[in-house]
């Protein structure tokens, strides 16, 4: 829209303003009818697809091996300083599994692993003494049932138990306790014990135990009933023991919903007072913040059916979206609005009215002028900023695509509701309230008098002027610093980052509904990844071998490889005894060989040189490992065929590692045992495993958020060198307007580090704010200003005049739009969810980096392109 186009677009909706609102408003209920029609599901960063070889090896490994799909949950019983292994603490574990087993519906979640820890292994073993002491041969290896258990310790003494704790745990591995651990489910006994643990000890501060849940739900579904059930069975633990805590997908899941929860009820009052009282003071009208109020709710409702019709899936991705909306839509309003309120009280020199105030315009007049003059910005924003975001469709990832189509689309919507709507019902309410109430709607604008606003603005008008090239260097040099802290930011993604954290005391200290609930999530996560090997998601990563997997030089080549992983002070879980917590086929085969003769013989008669490894005829001795134990070994080779025709087409190993570390650690760590797999034998070895695609994934989804940066950066460029070149014949405005924008990014970036912000998938998303809103601010500065200038006469009065209007005009609007939505979304940072934490200090800093550019740096650049321009024209 240029010139003459603009005026007649504004003439035509203040002309026919009540078609307008019906029209728009019918619209809004047909959009906003997608809500309740279309139908959207959860997603999530695991849903995503990325094609990479650490994904095909993991659905190989899905398609050939026996995966474990159970829910896993651990039960943590702690007693700092204490002993939790005494008779009573280990009684109390019993009992509590037969209260979980007793609860109906607790007990339909559990799969035939159930509930398993070192009680039940103390447990069988005394049940085993006990059947043992009643006949004269071996003790039925059936496995005992809770209540046999519980009355074999309860039979027993302290002593007693000790002695039983000292067979089951002693580092030997002839002993009666590996019977009992073998049914009881247990495997190593160590394993439900600290890492730091002294092997042949028989006391410890801590101990776990492992709940194996399955669920009736799809593939594509959270198993709600195990996740509710974790639930369930964190309370009863809570009410069982002194110290001790669940910890599973279900309770950290309620954890998380319960801090948003508790977060929202103690800052949505305070940033909706925040908000109100910040548009209050901009407006200084109760029909003006209605009005915006009105527009804002538009864009939700747009937003809404948007999601709606296209049956668009939430993710943790989109929360920006409404943020950013919101934010725009108290721009434009504010600039129309203000823009109106100066057309108003005669403070534009142009059609007519005198600058000084000395004449005005009626309520239709002025809405012509405030739009004729605003719209061609409005429409160069929306348009920039929504071809930027929707650079993103041709993401491979489906919620980066989602998240381009949904924020374009609200883009739009903002400009519906605020170049459209919002004029055409203020002009209908302002005249209402003027020729029948009789109520005078003249307002004074914002940053326009002798306020606080105006002499803040005004100094920056004197300091632009004074020292362009000092403040232009002063941003530059910032900049710079920003883009080098930028470089070591961290891209890491730690799903322990998500976990809530307890709130400070003040918060604790709020009255009745107000005070949050006390969150220990996060402690107990970092507990739970510094003295346990986890199971259950994001505890395990795994490695698939493809190759002559036969060759005993593989064999070895793994026996090197997981050796050097021992001791590691990476996130690969170190057992009690030293040895990295992998298992291979070399594990299974010595594991075998330690309980079956026939494996053991077989393993020594291929052991030529003593070092324990096979060094011929490995595939025979496999042969003999499936038929001693096929569970076992199918969990570590993949053979095909019948008879003489069987061959092993792949291994794979299973990697324990710590469920708080990064991701990107766990796969790093995890590929560096491949490599040396891949070095040392004639095979190929690839990290896979939860961890490794989840830091793919993230990866991919970081890359294309970046190359989005890029592609919207260069887009918003092209289109703004056409714009002005269109309007002002002017090649150097697009790069002009732009400068702040890609300055204020630089900053952000530049604080993030600083502050140790994590720049990922969550954060990038984020940070689109600091482009939309830059844009958005810089786009209405530069058109004030080239609009103010074109009318004046060359000199450097007239430059001044121009600079002035601009700062104290449109920079007015841009400081009540600035200060209303830093206000109300920064004071996210007091959350008690890190995201939420994240989001209202990244958006809070981009929006106040964005306005102090666009105020500082642009009309420097502004003022030293018209001085260069002039010195070229004389």
């Amino acid at each position: 829209m240029t010139g003459g186009i603009a005026g007649r677009y504004a003439d035509a909706i203040v002309s026919h303003s009540r078609l307008v609102v019906v029209l728009v408003l019918l619209l809004t209920g047909v959009v906003a009818a997608g809500a309740a029609i279309g139908e959207s599901e959860d997603g999530g960063i695991g849903q995503f697809d990325v094609d990479s070889e650490e994904t095909a090896a993991q659905e190989e490994i899905e398609a050939t091996y026996d995966t474990d799909d159970a829910v896993v949950a651990q039960i943590v019983v702690r007693d700092e300083g204490g002993d939790v292994l005494t008779r009573e603490s280990l009684l109390e574990g019993l009992r509590l599994q037969q209260e979980i087993r007793e609860d109906d519906e607790l007990n339909a979640t559990l799969d035939d692993g159930g509930i398993v820890g070192l009680e039940n292994v103390v447990a069988t073993a005394a049940v085993f003494e006990d059947r043992r002491a009643e006949g004269d041969g071996p003790p039925d290896a059936t496995e005992p049932t809770l209540d046999e258990q519980i009355a074999a310790l309860e039979s027993r003494s302290d002593a007693e138990v000790e002695a039983l704790l000292a067979d089951v745990l002693a580092p030997d591995a002839d002993r009666e306790g590996d019977q009992a651990g073998r049914a009881s489910g247990a495997g190593d006994p160590s394993e439900f014990l600290p890492t730091d643990y002294e092997l042949g000890s028989t006391t410890a501060d801590a101990r776990i135990v492992f709940v194996f849940q399955v669920d009736d739900s799809s593939p594509d579904e959270d198993p709600e009933a195990a996740y509710e059930a974790q639930v369930a069975i964190d309370r009863l633990v809570e009410d069982r023991f002194d110290d001790a805590f669940v910890f599973g997908q279900g309770v950290v899941d309620e954890a998380s919903a319960n801090a948003v929860g508790d977060s929202f009820a103690i800052i949505t009052p305070v940033a909706l007072v925040l908000v109100l009282f910040a548009l209050g003071v901009a407006y200084r009208d109760v029909v003006d913040v209605l009005l915006s109020l009105v527009g804002i709710a538009v864009v939700m409702a747009w937003l809404a059916g948007i999601t709606g019709w296209l049956e668009i899936p939430s993710s943790q991705l989109l929360i920006a979206v409404p943020f950013l909306l919101i934010g725009l839509s108290i721009d434009y309003s504010l600039h129309v609005i203000m823009r109106f309120r100066e057309a108003r009280a005669g403070l534009l020199d142009r059609d007519g009215t005198a600058a000084d105030g000395g004449s005005d315009r009626g309520v239709r007049a002025g809405m012509t002028a405030s739009v004729a003059g605003v719209v061609v910005a409005l429409a160069a924003a929306t348009f920039s900023t929504g071809i930027g975001f929707l650079s993103n469709v041709v993401s491979p990832l489906p919620a980066i695509r989602d998240f381009a189509v949904l924020s374009a689309g609200g883009i739009l919507a903002t400009f519906v509701a605020f170049a459209v709507l919002v004029p055409a019902l203020k002009v209908e309410v302002d005249d209402l309230l003027e020729t029948r109430v009789g109520i005078d709607r003249r307002n004074q604008p914002f940053g326009a008098g002798a306020g606080l606003a105006n002499r803040v603005l005004s100094g920056g008008v004197g300091v632009v002027r004074r020292a362009p090239i000092a403040i232009v260097l002063v941003a530059l040099v910032l900049a710079v610093g920003g883009a080098y802290g930028a470089a070591g930011i961290d891209t890491e993604f730690n799903q322990a980052d998500f976990l809530p954290e307890d709130a400070p005391e003040w918060a604790k200290s709020l009255p009745g509904p107000l005070a949050p609930d006390t969150y220990t999530i996060s402690d107990d996560a970092a507990y739970l990844g510094d003295n346990f090997r986890e199971r259950g998601e994001g505890s395990r990563t795994e490695i698939l071998i493809r190759g002559d997997v036969t060759d005993p030089a593989t064999l070895a080549a793994i026996e090197d490889a997981t050796a050097d992983a021992d001791g590691s002070d990476g996130t690969i879980v170190v057992r009690s005894d030293g040895r990295a917590a992998i298992e291979s086929p070399v594990t299974v085969l010595r594991e075998a060989a330690a309980e079956n003769e026939s494996v053991a013989a077989a393993l020594d008669e291929r052991d030529t040189n003593g070092d324990g490894l096979p060094d011929e005829d490995l595939a025979g001795l496999y042969d003999v490992l499936y038929e001693a134990d096929e569970d076992a070994a199918s969990s570590v080779l993949h053979r095909t065929g019948d008879g003489g025709d069987r061959e092993y087409e792949s291994a794979r190993l299973l990697v324990s590692v710590r469920g708080d570390a990064a991701v990107q650690d766990a796969a790093d760590d995890t590929r560096t045992v491949a490599s040396a797999i891949e070095a040392g034998g004639p095979v190929t070895a690839t990290a896979t495993g939860g961890p490794v695609t989840t830091a793919v994934v993230q990866d991919a989804l970081l890359e294309t958020l970046v190359q989005a940066f890029a592609v919207t950066l260069v887009v918003i460029f092209a289109f703004l060198t056409v714009l002005y070149w269109v309007r002002y014949r002017s090649l150097s405005l697009g790069a002009v307007t732009l400068a702040p924008v890609v300055a204020a990014l630089a900053w952000l970036l530049g604080t993030m580090a600083l502050l140790d912000l994590p720049f990922n998938s969550e954060t990038a998303v984020i940070t689109s704010l600091a482009i939309g809103l830059g844009v958005d601010y810089s786009i209405h500065v530069g058109e004030r200003f080239v609009d103010e200038r074109r009318g004046a006469d060359g000199t450097s009065e007239s430059l001044d005049s121009a600079l002035a209007a601009t700062v104290t005009g449109t920079g007015g609007a841009l400081f009540g739009s600035a200060l209303t939505t830093a206000a109300g979304f920064g004071v996210l940072a007091l959350a008690l969810a890190p995201p939420l934490q994240r989001f209202g200090l990244v958006t809070g800093l981009s929006i106040v980096f964005a306005f102090v550019s666009c105020l500082t740096v642009l009309p420097c650049l502004l003022v030293l392109r018209e001085r260069l321009l002039g010195r070229i024209a004389t």
